[in-house]
């Protein structure tokens, strides 16, 4: 269905808290990664693009390996790894140099040692003079190609990616020329779907998929191509009340799906069919019309819904009476699981992204306004409001400019008849109109 943008990649991997995080985001010169002091704070693979001396590649940030532990949560970060391994080109084996060498290092050397990829060693936090000669004692694990890196502070960051793009091969297809990148945002409560989703799409294992919530934590890019077209998938960490985000790595995961929601084109808030929609499945879609994000609400394991012909439409009138404010976003009904209408998901998004940076001329919007908006505009707006005209001033969110004869603002009615009547005549799919009404200033000039 959508093939992974075929970048050379290089694999950042590491037991627990070592500064893999750290590494990627001094390569990748994004606060993408969580970082902190808890040990474990990235389990999925976090994907970005990064560019040394003119060289793409895609730089993966894995989970912290403890290979020897039976939980189900570092097995599956253990699968993670070596997917991300099987996938680069390079790997940077990271340890710390404060820690020195433990036994997880030498198992990981062993294991790291049986792949036929290069592996650097890549001895971080020297943060101080001592630690040039602790780093001596990595020599022992037996690899050929070591670098002595400080992460947090940049140190010789520049010779470990002299010698990873030395080994890179060259650069894989890319995308049509022109075509802007589609960043979607996979949103929604712990456990519905939203991982098994982003697999499907990739036909491939990428986000680690089980049945404890909150399973997520950073939120993991994944590249894909479909005809031509590059989109970057954002799957974040599901969201839960205030009341239930009491650990620090919750509280940031939080945090950055809405950091998400604000830099993707289109959110794809995903409901489960079988819990129907909740004020917090309510309270998702308005972090994403807040952020600004066109929306498709997506109702996922709607293969497991016993139905009949009303179904699907009596569902979809449930979700629109419980989230009003995104009336303009469309519905799909899919199973990620089976993989029903996903690939409909793509065409979604095309047409959601093209309605967000669609521009309407001035003339346009000014003949439609005369001719249409107002002639039906509900009394006593009319009477009391004159609009000069009206102009667009941006895109991706769609913005207009409203010029009328009040120096105050205009009663909401009668903004939300606008907007109405605005996507009755030129659509916007699933995109949020804003209306910003420029106040009359000659009365208060004249005084």
């Amino acid at each position: 269905m959508a093939s992974a943008f075929k970048l050379p990649s290089v694999a950042i991997i590491g037991r627990p808290n070592v500064g893999k995080s750290t590494l990627f985001n001094r390569i990748c010169e994004k606060h993408k990664a969580l970082v902190g002091n808890e040990a474990g704070m990235t389990r999925d693979r976090i994907m970005e693009v990064a560019n040394w001396k003119g060289r793409h590649f895609e730089i993966i940030d894995t989970g912290g390996i403890i290979p020897s532990d039976d939980e189900l949560i570092p097995q599956n970060i253990l699968i993670q790894a070596k997917k991300a391994i099987e996938k680069a080109s390079v790997i940077l084996f990271v340890v710390d140099c404060q820690t020195g060498i433990v036994p997880a290092d030498q198992e990981l050397a062993k294991f790291l040692m049986q792949s036929s990829k290069p592996v650097f060693l890549t001895v971080n936090k020297l943060d101080s003079p001592k630690s040039w000669n602790d780093a001596q004692q990595f020599y022992e694990l037996g690899f050929r190609e070591i670098f002595l890196v400080s992460a947090e502070h940049g140190l010789n960051i520049g010779d470990l990616l002299d010698g990873v793009v030395d080994v890179l091969p060259l650069e894989g297809p890319s995308p049509e020329p022109g075509e802007p990148e589609i960043r979607v945002a996979i949103v929604g409560k712990p456990n519905v779907g939203k991982s098994t989703l982003l697999n499907r799409i990739l036909g491939e294992e990428r986000s680690i998929v089980s049945s404890i919530p909150g399973t997520t934590r950073d939120a993991v890019d994944s590249l894909a191509i479909r005809n031509g077209r590059l989109y970057r998938f954002i799957d974040t960490a599901g969201i839960r009340k205030k009341t239930q985000t009491e650990r620090m790595a919750e509280k940031l995961s939080v945090i950055m799906a809405r950091k998400n929601l604000e830099r993707c084109d289109v959110a794809l808030v995903v409901v489960d069919a079988c819990e129907g929609i909740s004020s917090l499945d309510a309270t998702i879609a308005g972090y994403a019309k807040e952020a600004g994000s066109s929306v498709i609400l997506v109702i996922n394991k709607w293969d497991k819904i016993p139905k009949d012909t009303f179904t699907m439409h009596t569902f979809e009138e449930g979700i629109r009476a419980k989230i009003k404010y995104l009336d303009y976003a469309p519905i799909i009904f899919i199973s990620a699981q089976s993989g029903q209408r996903v690939i409909k998901l793509f065409t979604l998004i095309d047409q959601v992204f093209e309605a967000r940076r669609f521009r309407v001329t001035t003339g346009e919007l000014n003949s439609f306004l005369q001719n249409v908006a107002l002639s039906k505009a509900p009394v006593p707006f009319t009477d009391q409001v004159k609009v000069h005209y009206m102009t667009q001033v941006g895109v991706a969110p769609p913005i207009f400019a409203l010029f009328t004869n009040r120096r105050s603002k205009i009663h909401f009615s009668l903004e939300r008849y606008l907007v109405n009547q605005i996507r009755a005549r030129f659509g916007f799919l699933g995109t949020p109109i804003q209306v910003k009404q420029k106040l009359e200033t000659r009365r208060r000039q004249r005084a």
